[in-house]
């Protein structure tokens, strides 16, 4: 394939507005939210998974999708759904549903965290490609930001910020690169490469 084919056939190209208009939404959602270990902005990860899908080629509603892609998990449930479905259109609102684990506005009625993860799993299987990009490119940060975060912080005070312990976010972890790779993704090859460099470091800290 040539080079002009190639950026013919690959990518979203310059962005419109409406992107302008995703990210000012995703900010004023989560604006005040910090990731779980110190004190970085969550903004800091939707931008990085929106750059990701851009990176593999994603369409603009796909970027758009990856930046909302938590909403509405975590700020308002199927009244943020609405929200975005209106403003947004079905596409972008579809995927941001396929790539939540949880749809209730209250964190207290969220269902255990394996039985989400499993049904997680399962959608995934037979999701849009769309939402299994998007799905790839947020656990691919996740893993990156987590392995990160335990060589500043440490194992035990990382790993104690989140519900899984080790060995189930292995098996999470693990087991949706496993359906990337099935499904044919491009982020799968890495995200396998990031989840190998963080079981890496979790042995040498045990040594």
């Amino acid at each position: 394939m040539t080079a002009n084919k190639i950026d013919d056939a690959f990518g979203a190209g310059p962005l419109s507005e409406r992107f302008d208009e995703a990210y000012a939404f995703a900010s004023e959602l989560h604006r005040e939210q910090l990731r779980k270990v110190g004190r970085v902005p969550y903004l800091s990860h939707l931008l990085r998974v929106a750059g990701l899908a851009l990176d593999f080629g994603a369409s603009e509603d796909v970027a758009i999708a990856a930046l909302l892609h938590d909403a509405v998990e975590d700020c308002g449930g199927m009244e943020t759904e609405a929200i975005i479905r209106e403003r947004f259109g079905d596409f972008v609102a579809d995927v941001v549903l396929e790539t939540s684990d949880s749809t209730t506005a209250d964190a207290n009625r969220k269902a255990p965290w394996r039985e989400r993860k499993e049904t997680y799993l399962a959608h995934l299987r037979t999701g849009s490609e769309a939402a299994v990009l998007v799905s790839g490119c947020d656990k691919l940060d996740n893993i990156t930001s987590l392995t990160r975060a335990m060589e500043i912080a440490g194992n035990e005070a990382t790993l104690s910020r989140f519900k899984g312990g080790a060995s189930d976010l292995i098996w999470y972890y693990e087991s949706v690169a496993a359906v990337l790779k099935e499904r044919g993704v491009l982020v799968a090859a890495e995200l396998s490469a990031a989840i190998e460099r963080w079981k890496e470091n979790l042995r040498r800290s045990e040594e």
